[in-house]
């Protein structure tokens, strides 16, 4: 499950990258490397439990299941929050640095 979740996450961020490529101003290339970074995390120790239960690793219990798709949703929020503090501290568009300098009349 959670390599899932993190593929689905990683493929849209390539699309939404790929629609804005040349310009990438809002940094979304950064999401998709960590996006993609984490899926091959999960693709590795997906093969390696796969090779250590063998065929039960498909029928996991509905509360791996549950445990997993937490899982995989924390890793998207956490990535999220890091491109986040990224594109704040970056700021493309200067939209921080001018709320911070903001001259009061």
């Amino acid at each position: 499950m959670t390599l899932l979740i993190s593929v689905f996450a990683a493929i849209i961020c390539t699309v939404i990258w790929y629609k804005g490529a040349p310009k990438s101003e809002m940094k979304v290339g950064i999401l998709c490397w960590m996006f993609w970074g984490s899926s091959l995390m999960w693709l590795v120790d997906a093969i390696f439990e796969y090779a250590e239960l063998g065929a039960e690793y498909f029928t996991p219990a509905p509360a791996d299941m549950l445990n997993d798709l937490f899982l995989g949703l924390s890793v998207v929020a956490l990535g999220l929050i890091i491109w986040l503090v990224i594109l704040l501290i970056k700021d493309p568009k200067g939209v921080v640095k001018a709320a911070l300098f903001k001259k009061k009349n």
